[in-house]
């Protein structure tokens, strides 16, 4: 349980921050997730066997997202939206995985479609309060004396 209170801590958080504080990038990041996050928890297995084929609803929604943190990486003129982009596709990497390797335990599948929801989020997190300094410092060093 302890878990999941910081997972939501840090989602909430994050993408509270971005959409309060970030820029154009920032805030298309934050909704793509929140988005993604409910439309996963809705459409996620719940049946006997969880993770143990694809799963093609959360497949779609990783789609998705990746095309959204893509698109918010090429507006961006910040390093760190390609960072989520990437973190996005490793993700998305998982159902492939799993695809060609039916095998593959339920609990690794699970991992690696969950795992980087965090880096995600702590990039997410660290990008817009970078991008807000940067900001307030610029706006400091052009104002009138």
């Amino acid at each position: 349980m302890d878990r999941l209170l910081l997972y939501h801590a840090l989602l909430f958080g994050a993408c509270g921050y971005a959409l309060a504080r970030g820029k154009t990038d920032a805030r298309i990041v934050a909704v793509v997730f929140l988005v993604g996050n409910f439309a996963t928890s809705a459409l996620r297995t719940h049946g006997a066997g969880p993770y143990s084929s694809v799963e093609m609803s959360i497949f779609a929604i990783d789609i998705l997202a990746l095309a959204g943190f893509t698109y918010a990486a090429l507006i961006s003129d910040r390093f760190w939206p390609l960072w989520v982009a990437g973190l996005q596709l490793t993700t998305s990497m998982g159902h492939m995985v799993k695809a060609v390797h039916s095998d593959l335990l339920p609990l690794a599948y699970a991992a690696a479609l969950r795992f980087w929801a965090y880096p995600i989020l702590i990039i997410l997190l660290v990008g817009t309060w970078r991008s807000r300094q940067r900001a307030l410092k610029e706006s400091r060093s052009t104002a009138p004396i």
